[in-house]
Protein backbone atom coordinates (compact mmCIF):
# COMPACT_ATOMS: atom_id res chain seq x y z
CA UNK A 1 0.00 0.00 0.00
CA UNK A 2 2.50 2.37 -1.27
CA UNK A 3 0.86 5.16 -3.24
CA UNK A 4 -3.22 5.69 -2.56
CA UNK A 5 -4.89 7.59 -4.51
CA UNK A 6 -8.20 9.73 -3.47
CA UNK A 7 -10.22 11.53 -6.54
CA UNK A 8 -12.57 13.92 -5.35
CA UNK A 9 -15.56 15.86 -6.08
CA UNK A 10 -17.94 18.42 -4.92
CA UNK A 11 -19.45 16.24 -1.94
CA UNK A 12 -19.72 18.13 1.58
CA UNK A 13 -18.34 14.85 3.08
CA UNK A 14 -14.83 15.18 1.03
CA UNK A 15 -13.24 16.65 3.83
CA UNK A 16 -13.61 13.45 6.07
CA UNK A 17 -12.84 11.34 3.35
CA UNK A 18 -9.51 12.36 2.66
CA UNK A 19 -8.79 13.07 6.17
CA UNK A 20 -9.88 9.28 6.38
CA UNK A 21 -7.53 8.14 3.70
CA UNK A 22 -4.52 10.46 4.99
CA UNK A 23 -4.71 8.38 8.99
CA UNK A 24 -4.79 5.32 6.73
CA UNK A 25 -1.65 6.08 4.93
CA UNK A 26 -0.40 7.06 8.50
CA UNK A 27 -1.03 3.86 9.61
CA UNK A 28 0.72 2.09 6.29
CA UNK A 29 3.40 4.50 5.84
CA UNK A 30 1.65 5.93 2.00
CA UNK A 31 1.85 8.73 0.05
CA UNK A 32 -0.80 10.43 -0.77
CA UNK A 33 -2.50 11.71 -4.43
CA UNK A 34 -5.27 13.70 -4.27
CA UNK A 35 -6.80 14.53 -7.54
CA UNK A 36 -10.03 16.71 -9.29
CA UNK A 37 -10.87 15.74 -12.83
CA UNK A 38 -12.62 19.22 -14.58
CA UNK A 39 -13.54 19.54 -18.10
CA UNK A 40 -12.37 21.82 -20.70
CA UNK A 41 -13.26 22.03 -24.32
CA UNK A 42 -11.51 24.54 -25.92
CA UNK A 43 -12.86 26.23 -29.01
CA UNK A 44 -11.87 28.82 -31.84
CA UNK A 45 -10.95 32.24 -30.50
CA UNK A 46 -10.96 31.29 -27.03
CA UNK A 47 -7.94 32.47 -25.22
CA UNK A 48 -4.93 30.24 -25.17
CA UNK A 49 -3.84 29.65 -21.56
CA UNK A 50 -7.79 29.40 -20.74
CA UNK A 51 -7.07 25.74 -20.02
CA UNK A 52 -4.19 26.68 -17.58
CA UNK A 53 -6.52 28.81 -16.09
CA UNK A 54 -9.34 26.34 -15.05
CA UNK A 55 -6.06 24.13 -13.80
CA UNK A 56 -5.15 26.25 -11.74
CA UNK A 57 -8.80 27.06 -10.30
CA UNK A 58 -9.01 23.52 -9.79
CA UNK A 59 -5.63 23.00 -8.24
CA UNK A 60 -6.14 26.12 -5.79
CA UNK A 61 -9.24 24.42 -4.81
CA UNK A 62 -7.75 21.11 -4.01
CA UNK A 63 -5.03 22.96 -1.77
CA UNK A 64 -7.75 24.58 0.05
CA UNK A 65 -9.25 21.54 0.91
CA UNK A 66 -6.07 19.36 1.59
CA UNK A 67 -5.86 23.03 4.22
CA UNK A 68 -8.60 21.55 6.16
CA UNK A 69 -7.10 17.83 7.58
CA UNK A 70 -4.53 17.16 9.43
CA UNK A 71 -1.67 15.31 7.16
CA UNK A 72 -0.09 14.17 9.98
CA UNK A 73 3.49 14.29 7.87
CA UNK A 74 1.68 11.92 5.09
CA UNK A 75 3.27 13.50 1.57
CA UNK A 76 0.36 14.62 -0.34
CA UNK A 77 0.66 15.44 -4.16
CA UNK A 78 -2.25 17.54 -5.98
CA UNK A 79 -3.29 16.27 -9.28
CA UNK A 80 -5.40 18.54 -11.50
CA UNK A 81 -6.64 16.36 -14.68
CA UNK A 82 -8.87 17.79 -17.58
CA UNK A 83 -11.21 14.88 -19.13
CA UNK A 84 -13.27 12.14 -17.67
CA UNK A 85 -12.01 10.64 -14.30
CA UNK A 86 -11.48 7.70 -15.04
CA UNK A 87 -8.79 8.70 -17.70
CA UNK A 88 -7.78 10.98 -14.76
CA UNK A 89 -7.39 8.25 -12.53
CA UNK A 90 -5.27 5.72 -15.22
CA UNK A 91 -2.74 8.68 -15.86
CA UNK A 92 -2.15 9.11 -12.50
CA UNK A 93 -2.09 4.91 -11.83
CA UNK A 94 0.78 5.22 -15.27
CA UNK A 95 2.94 7.45 -13.23
CA UNK A 96 2.93 6.51 -9.97
CA UNK A 97 1.44 3.22 -9.76
CA UNK A 98 -1.43 3.43 -7.41
CA UNK A 99 -2.10 0.30 -4.70
CA UNK A 100 -5.51 1.51 -3.27
CA UNK A 101 -8.29 4.01 -4.37
CA UNK A 102 -10.11 5.53 -1.24
CA UNK A 103 -13.54 6.98 -1.78
CA UNK A 104 -16.35 8.73 -0.85
CA UNK A 105 -19.56 6.76 -1.53
CA UNK A 106 -21.51 9.63 -3.18
CA UNK A 107 -18.44 12.17 -4.75
CA UNK A 108 -20.88 14.47 -6.46
CA UNK A 109 -24.85 12.92 -6.39
CA UNK A 110 -26.12 14.50 -3.23
CA UNK A 111 -29.80 12.23 -3.52
CA UNK A 112 -30.32 10.12 0.46
CA UNK A 113 -31.73 7.32 -1.76
CA UNK A 114 -28.56 6.83 -3.21
CA UNK A 115 -25.16 4.55 -1.64
CA UNK A 116 -23.30 4.19 -4.49
CA UNK A 117 -23.78 7.58 -6.84
CA UNK A 118 -22.75 7.63 -10.62
CA UNK A 119 -19.40 9.16 -10.36
CA UNK A 120 -18.37 6.63 -7.30
CA UNK A 121 -20.09 3.73 -8.99
CA UNK A 122 -18.49 4.67 -12.75
CA UNK A 123 -15.24 4.23 -10.74
CA UNK A 124 -15.83 0.60 -8.77
CA UNK A 125 -17.02 -0.16 -12.52
CA UNK A 126 -14.38 0.60 -14.36
CA UNK A 127 -11.25 0.65 -12.86
CA UNK A 128 -9.15 -2.46 -12.11
CA UNK A 129 -7.76 -0.46 -8.93
CA UNK A 130 -8.52 -2.36 -5.36
CA UNK A 131 -10.91 0.29 -3.43
CA UNK A 132 -11.51 1.28 -0.30
CA UNK A 133 -15.18 2.65 0.27
CA UNK A 134 -15.38 4.87 3.22
CA UNK A 135 -19.52 5.86 4.32
CA UNK A 136 -20.00 9.07 5.87
CA UNK A 137 -19.73 9.37 9.64
CA UNK A 138 -16.38 6.93 9.82
CA UNK A 139 -13.38 7.92 11.45
CA UNK A 140 -10.24 5.67 11.01
CA UNK A 141 -9.76 3.23 13.36
CA UNK A 142 -8.01 -0.63 13.17
CA UNK A 143 -9.83 -3.04 12.01
CA UNK A 144 -10.25 -5.81 14.42
CA UNK A 145 -12.76 -7.75 11.82
CA UNK A 146 -13.47 -8.12 8.33
CA UNK A 147 -16.06 -10.41 6.56
CA UNK A 148 -15.31 -11.42 3.03
CA UNK A 149 -18.63 -12.41 1.49
CA UNK A 150 -18.51 -14.35 -2.33
CA UNK A 151 -19.93 -16.64 -4.21
CA UNK A 152 -17.78 -18.15 -6.09
CA UNK A 153 -14.35 -19.85 -4.20
CA UNK A 154 -12.60 -19.62 -7.84
CA UNK A 155 -9.74 -16.90 -7.87
CA UNK A 156 -7.99 -16.95 -11.08
CA UNK A 157 -5.32 -14.55 -10.13
CA UNK A 158 -3.96 -14.94 -7.19
CA UNK A 159 -3.26 -10.85 -6.98
CA UNK A 160 -6.30 -10.16 -6.21
CA UNK A 161 -5.95 -11.43 -2.85
CA UNK A 162 -2.74 -9.23 -2.27
CA UNK A 163 -4.61 -6.16 -0.85
CA UNK A 164 -6.15 -8.41 1.39
CA UNK A 165 -2.85 -9.60 3.04
CA UNK A 166 -1.66 -6.79 3.77
CA UNK A 167 -4.71 -5.83 5.26
CA UNK A 168 -4.53 -9.02 7.37
CA UNK A 169 -1.02 -8.53 8.29
CA UNK A 170 -0.78 -4.97 8.83
CA UNK A 171 -4.15 -4.99 10.92
CA UNK A 172 -3.55 -8.49 12.68
CA UNK A 173 -6.69 -8.94 11.40
CA UNK A 174 -9.67 -11.30 12.01
CA UNK A 175 -10.89 -12.44 8.65
CA UNK A 176 -14.20 -14.68 8.69
CA UNK A 177 -15.12 -16.06 4.82
CA UNK A 178 -18.28 -16.35 3.85
CA UNK A 179 -19.27 -18.31 0.79
CA UNK A 180 -22.89 -17.54 -0.30
CA UNK A 181 -24.15 -20.46 -2.42
CA UNK A 182 -27.03 -19.01 -4.98
CA UNK A 183 -29.54 -20.69 -7.06
CA UNK A 184 -27.16 -20.30 -10.20
CA UNK A 185 -24.07 -21.89 -8.66
CA UNK A 186 -21.86 -24.88 -10.11
CA UNK A 187 -19.85 -27.43 -8.31
CA UNK A 188 -16.33 -25.36 -8.57
CA UNK A 189 -17.94 -22.31 -7.03
CA UNK A 190 -18.04 -24.38 -3.79
CA UNK A 191 -14.17 -25.24 -3.83
CA UNK A 192 -12.29 -22.04 -2.19
CA UNK A 193 -9.21 -21.09 -3.57
CA UNK A 194 -6.61 -22.67 -0.87
CA UNK A 195 -4.94 -19.46 -0.63
CA UNK A 196 -8.22 -17.25 0.18
CA UNK A 197 -8.84 -20.20 2.43
CA UNK A 198 -5.79 -19.92 4.71
CA UNK A 199 -6.42 -15.78 5.28
CA UNK A 200 -9.91 -17.07 7.13
CA UNK A 201 -10.01 -17.49 10.82
CA UNK A 202 -13.10 -19.41 10.45
CA UNK A 203 -15.26 -20.08 7.26
CA UNK A 204 -18.88 -20.38 6.65
CA UNK A 205 -21.51 -21.27 3.81
CA UNK A 206 -24.43 -20.08 3.44
CA UNK A 207 -27.48 -20.70 1.36
CA UNK A 208 -29.29 -17.42 -0.24
CA UNK A 209 -30.50 -15.78 -3.63
CA UNK A 210 -27.64 -13.46 -3.42
CA UNK A 211 -24.26 -12.38 -1.93
CA UNK A 212 -26.01 -9.29 -0.16
CA UNK A 213 -28.57 -11.16 1.22
CA UNK A 214 -26.36 -13.94 2.49
CA UNK A 215 -24.26 -10.67 4.16
CA UNK A 216 -27.62 -9.17 5.54
CA UNK A 217 -28.19 -12.86 7.33
CA UNK A 218 -24.56 -13.39 8.62
CA UNK A 219 -23.82 -9.55 9.34
CA UNK A 220 -24.85 -9.19 13.12
CA UNK A 221 -23.25 -12.43 14.17
CA UNK A 222 -20.10 -11.40 12.60
CA UNK A 223 -19.88 -7.91 13.76
CA UNK A 224 -17.29 -6.78 11.34
CA UNK A 225 -15.27 -3.27 10.88
CA UNK A 226 -14.51 -3.93 7.63
CA UNK A 227 -16.87 -6.13 4.67
CA UNK A 228 -14.63 -6.96 1.98
CA UNK A 229 -16.15 -8.42 -1.68
CA UNK A 230 -14.82 -9.20 -5.19
CA UNK A 231 -15.22 -6.83 -8.22
CA UNK A 232 -17.22 -9.51 -10.30
CA UNK A 233 -19.46 -8.50 -13.17
CA UNK A 234 -21.86 -10.94 -11.74
CA UNK A 235 -20.53 -10.87 -8.55
CA UNK A 236 -21.75 -8.86 -5.21
CA UNK A 237 -22.51 -4.86 -7.30
CA UNK A 238 -24.43 -7.17 -10.35
CA UNK A 239 -26.46 -4.10 -10.62
CA UNK A 240 -23.94 -1.71 -10.96
CA UNK A 241 -23.36 -3.27 -14.53
CA UNK A 242 -26.93 -2.19 -15.20
CA UNK A 243 -26.04 1.24 -14.15
CA UNK A 244 -23.42 3.44 -12.64
CA UNK A 245 -25.68 3.81 -9.44
CA UNK A 246 -26.45 1.78 -6.04
CA UNK A 247 -29.63 3.18 -4.48
CA UNK A 248 -29.95 2.44 -0.97
CA UNK A 249 -32.68 0.04 -0.73
CA UNK A 250 -30.28 -2.15 -2.78
CA UNK A 251 -27.56 -1.83 -0.67
CA UNK A 252 -26.80 0.08 2.70
CA UNK A 253 -23.30 -0.04 4.38
CA UNK A 254 -22.43 2.13 7.12
CA UNK A 255 -18.69 0.46 7.42
CA UNK A 256 -15.88 0.38 5.06
CA UNK A 257 -16.17 -1.72 2.30
CA UNK A 258 -13.00 -2.97 0.64
CA UNK A 259 -13.68 -4.06 -3.36
CA UNK A 260 -11.33 -6.68 -4.20
CA UNK A 261 -9.67 -5.98 -7.94
CA UNK A 262 -6.56 -6.76 -9.91
CA UNK A 263 -4.75 -4.39 -11.94
CA UNK A 264 -4.31 -5.51 -15.88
Amino acid sequence: MKNILVPIGTSPNTINTLQYAIDFAAFFNSKVYLMQAFTFYSKTGTISNLEDRVAKSTTEQLEEVLSKVDIKGVPVTIKAYNGDVIDGINAVDNQYGIDLIVLEPRSTDIREEVFLGKTSGKIVKKTDIPTLVVPEGNTFKDYNTGLVAFKSGVVKNPKILDPLVAFKEQFKLNLNLLLVKTPNYVAEDLEINSDLKKLGNTTKTTENTTTFEGVLEHFQENNPDILIVFRRKRGFFTKLWEKNIILKREFRCSIPLLILSVKK
